[in-house]
């Protein structure tokens, strides 16, 4: 199983995939660590990433995620903010990615981005990742004024109640 936990910056990924990880039994990793150098450096100098920025890092992470899902799976944190994202990350596997979408108010957004240290994303981005973001019907979607144990525990609990949980509808022939 590939499970992505997705979300724009400060919603908790990381978090709530490191949390998750064991009791799935699967690998965590972020996607923010395979960032090319230049990508961090426009980041950390407050400069949003350009779609042609990402598609190297996004066709690193579906290459990651196909050899991930052949030894067994992986939960990845991955802010996945667009659609033509999300289906450039779902090629690189056979099986649907089940998607867990963080959502919350902006103000609690700025308030972590505010309270990391040594992060390089800036909470001056957050209001780019907000404008790009278009929000996945098909994910399991989950506020995060809910702790990340929380959270947790509600993702669980929708494997456990619908192995499909969060993936997107396979599409009908017309």
């Amino acid at each position: 199983m590939v499970c992505i936990i997705m979300g724009v910056s400060g919603c908790g990924k990381t978090t709530v995939g490191q949390e998750l990880a064991p009791p799935f039994g699967l690998p965590f990793y972020d996607a923010d660590d395979f960032h090319p150098a230049a990508n961090i450096d426009k980041m950390s100098h407050n400069i949003p990433l350009t779609d042609d920025d990402r598609r190297g890092w996004l066709a690193t992470l579906a290459t990651n995620l196909g050899q991930w899902e052949a030894t067994g799976g992986a939960i990845l944190a991955c802010s996945a903010l667009k659609e033509s994202y999300r289906t450039t990350l779902q090629s690189g596997v056979s099986s649907p990615i089940h998607w867990v979408f963080l959502d919350g108010p902006r103000e609690l957004l700025l308030e972590r981005m505010g309270g990391r240290k040594g992060h390089y994303m800036h909470p001056e981005m957050l209001d780019s990742q907000l404008a790009t973001l278009e929000r996945p019907a098909y994910a399991l979607k989950l506020s995060i004024t809910a702790t990340p144990e929380q959270l947790v525990q509600q993702i669980v609990a929708a494997k456990q109640q619908d192995a499909a949980f969060g993936t997107k509808p396979a599409v009908q022939p017309a």
